[in-house]
């Protein structure tokens, strides 16, 4: 499961419709529908949210409004939590930020190396609008893979 802080315009096509798959998972087992991937670390800055499901409902509309831009459907008939008032912005440390636009260029270094040259070089970059930035580095949560550079 990946919940990408980066804003989802950088995603591909494919990047796009897995983390759209991913956070409807992840809305599932923060509602309690399903137990599988209770327990995964994405999910913990949704947890600690004040209202998860706001803030994942906010994290969703993202993705959804970056699909149809691109003239894709998703059913944003899915998402829940928009009927919240809106949440704050959850924060996200500038080294997991980092981290993410590298893994995404690896990622899309092997599945789209023309939109790979596209990405900014380093941070700040855009991010889904319901997190924001503060300084520290790689989150706690995140499994870090070796092959990516830091």
């Amino acid at each position: 499961m990946r919940l990408w802080t980066l804003d989802p315009r950088y995603l591909d096509a494919k990047g796009l419709v897995a983390a759209w798959r991913e956070a409807l998972l992840a809305q599932a087992v923060l509602e309690g529908r399903t137990v599988g991937y209770a327990r995964h670390p994405q999910l913990e800055r949704f947890r600690r949210a004040p209202d998860p499901a706001a803030s994942l409902g906010r994290f969703l509309e993202a993705l959804a409004g970056e699909a149809g831009a691109r003239g894709y459907t998703f059913d944003a008939s899915k998402i829940h939590g928009l009927d919240r008032p809106d949440p704050a912005p959850l924060p996200v440390t500038l080294g997991q930020v980092a981290y993410e636009l590298e893994l995404l260029r690896s990622k899309l270094n092997a599945r789209d190396p023309e939109l790979a040259t596209g990405l900014p070089a380093s941070v700040p970059v855009a991010l889904n609008p319901v997190f924001v930035s503060t300084p520290g580095p790689v989150e706690s949560w995140e499994r870090v893979r070796p092959d990516v550079a830091r």
